[in-house]
């Protein structure tokens, strides 16, 4: 029987630089001597295509090279289940620093995740940064989240009196991405939304990692309505109404899916109609009533039938003539008369009357925008909880369209999950397109203040903001002759597996360990799942349990592998694995046992029995 190393094997992640070694061995396999890569034979496969120059178009930043670094160096974590927040599901809630998480995911999700969606930190001097610490990202983790004591504190403010302003945010952003990128297939697409504050920054990050030939557009999106009054935020430059998404493939083959491309706006070169949704006057361009020298009105979200009506009129017009609009007869295609006043013909209050009046500015900014979707992001969550408890959520219908890009059942990502928008679009986008999209939300517990009505309703950290939605749209959505898939709740911790840190103080408890290394507060099901975890296989494979002989067995997978950790082992367990072998009939087989639960003859026993089964693969831990 061979022995799991527990400092290897099960204490750490996936490898990433001997993953990308093996590709290097794959193409070139010349380049290997005695193990290692030659790189003057490379540079001669590669031919005269090397940059050579001191000076050299490229983006750097303080820190880059040390995050870089980070995103290669395997995790020493582990995701422990946590029963009494998930059902069995093939969906995934992980509560954690995605930075680890997405390092512990690489063996098991590697080329499986279709659609990645993320809304990171804007980094507007406001909201949180994500301190991390390459030196010790679990711990520093731990810390933060009040494992280890109280003095860390996961969120901070990013202030722009900070040198590293920017590069603080690049650092934190650079190592994610790239892993990442490793997880999308090879159709897969990445959507990042952002702001203006980071947005030049985040673009030429993302062309180094996903590749400048695999960028494929900038979708706009209107936060919401703006006045020309809020066009100037700080009276020395413009504001901005609008948010950006950057859209990316993993491969410069990419192609949109047949379904989309049959769309008969995007056949006439009209992104706008697909991104906007349902083609009716409420989600068409946004147009502001505008008069340079008397001002602008502004109006409720309410239109008159007569509004409606001039509304078509007005937006073919508008099409052929807005480029054609000057002091003079900006009124014929903007305002009408109502009595005495110059009013909007599109948004009218029930009246009939404009509600307040905004005075007058010398700047006019027309909107032409891919998105207004009525509802706000914050009105679907107050709606679901019945009260406001979580500020800036990401609008479900963004997320709809962006899972049009799929034509098959995939796995949906999002690594800075917040509120869980993303699961809450999957689930109601399969229930309304008979898919059967999955989806893997990746949040850290960020503390919710003291004084937010989230807190005061009971939600300590935005994690349990995301279950809770969660919960509430299978709920919502749930009918009568219609079973809805549930999800599994994970968190970060540390492995199950004690390892000898290599400190000659430690020795004594480290020989102790070599007779006892799983640690004394972790479960069964957490060893299985850091086992799942380490060998690669997906956290959502169905489990059964059984009992044999007074031992807790795991099957995993339909017989694939067979888990046992109990103690006292005798032969008559693997007896009993092995007939349970063969009602599954599996292609291929594996057990493991944990090391000290045998007697020596015990061991050897249940080895042979095994064998006879056809189970030729038994290891221990």
């Amino acid at each position: 029987m061979e022995k799991i190393n527990p400092n290897s094997d099960l204490t750490q992640s996936k490898n990433i630089i001997e993953s990308n070694i093996d590709i290097i061995k794959e193409y070139f396999p010349e380049v290997i001597t005695e193990n290692k890569i030659n790189f003057d034979i490379l540079k001669e496969l590669l031919g005269s295509e090397i940059e050579t120059q001191d000076e050299y178009y490229h983006f750097n930043w303080l820190g880059k090279s040390e995050s870089r670094r980070e995103s290669q160096k395997p995790s020493t974590g582990t995701l422990r289940p946590e029963k009494s927040k998930g059902l069995n599901s093939e969906n995934l809630f992980i509560e954690g620093d995605n930075l680890e998480v997405l390092k512990l995911l690489q063996k098991s999700y590697t080329n499986r995740v279709k659609i990645i969606y993320i809304d990171p930190p804007y980094n507007t001097g406001r909201d949180f940064v994500y301190k991390d610490n390459y030196r010790d990202n679990l711990r520093n983790y731990q810390k933060q989240t009040g494992n280890i004591d109280t003095e860390g504190n996961q969120t901070t403010t990013n202030s722009e009196s900070d040198g590293r302003y920017h590069s603080n945010w690049l650092n934190m952003m650079y190592p994610r991405l790239r892993l990442a990128r490793n997880l999308l297939t090879e159709d897969g697409l990445i959507f990042i939304s952002i702001d203006n504050n980071e947005y030049s920054n985040l673009k030429s990050i993302c062309d180094e990692i996903f590749g400048s030939d695999n960028y494929r557009n900038t979708i706009i999106i209107k936060k919401g309505a703006k006045s020309v009054q809020s066009q100037f935020d700080t009276w020395d430059k413009l504001g901005s109404g609008y948010e950006y998404i950057l859209m990316y493939s993993k491969k410069s083959s990419y192609r949109f899916p047949k379904q989309l491309r049959e769309l008969e706006d995007l056949k006439n070169g009209s992104w706008n109609n697909h991104w906007r949704g349902t083609d009716r006057p409420t989600m068409r361009y946004e147009i502001f009533g505008l008069n340079i020298k008397e001002g602008q009105w502004r109006w409720s979200k309410d239109r008159s039938e007569k509004g409606i009506e001039n509304y078509n009129n007005l937006l073919s017009e508008m099409r052929i003539k807005s480029l054609d609009i000057n002091d003079e007869n900006i009124d014929n295609y903007y305002v009408e008369k109502y009595g005495d006043e110059k009013i909007d013909l599109l948004r009218l209050s029930k009246n009939g009357k404009p509600e307040h009046y905004i005075p007058p500015s010398k700047y006019v900014l027309l909107n032409d925008v891919w998105f207004d979707f009525g509802i706000s992001s914050s009105g679907e969550v107050t709606k679901l909880f019945d009260k406001k408890i979580f500020d800036n959520p990401k609008p479900t219908k963004i997320i709809s369209q962006i899972l049009k890009f799929t034509d098959k059942d995939s796995l949906i990502l999002d690594f800075f999950a917040g509120s869980c928008s993303t699961a809450d679009a999957v689930i109601s986008y399969n229930l309304l397109n008979n898919t059967n999209h999955k989806f893997i939300m990746v949040q850290l517990p960020q503390p919710t203040e003291k004084n937010s009505e989230a807190y005061k309703n009971g939600f300590t950290n935005i994690c349990e903001i995301g279950i809770e939605r969660i919960h509430k749209v299978y709920s919502r959505e749930k009918s009568d002759n219609q079973e809805l898939d549930g999800f599994k709740v994970f968190r970060l911790d540390s492995s199950n597996i004690k390892s000898w840190d290599g400190n000659p103080d430690n020795l004594e408890s480290s020989l102790f360990d070599s007779v006892s290394n799983i640690k004394s507060d972790r479960t069964e099901e957490d060893v299985l799942y850091e086992i799942l975890l380490k060998y690669g296989l997906d956290l959502t494979l169905p489990i059964e349990k059984r009992d044999i002989h007074g031992k807790k067995v795991f099957n995993v997978g339909m017989g694939s592998l067979f888990i046992c950790l109990g103690d006292e082992i005798t032969s008559k367990v693997a007896e009993g694995i092995g007939e349970w072998k063969e009602e599954c009939d599996p292609e291929v087989c594996r057990v493991i046992f944990k090391d000290n639960g045998f007697t020596d003859v015990e061991k050897t026993n249940s080895v042979q029995i095994l064998k006879r089964f056809g189970i030729n693969e038994i290891r221990s831990i």
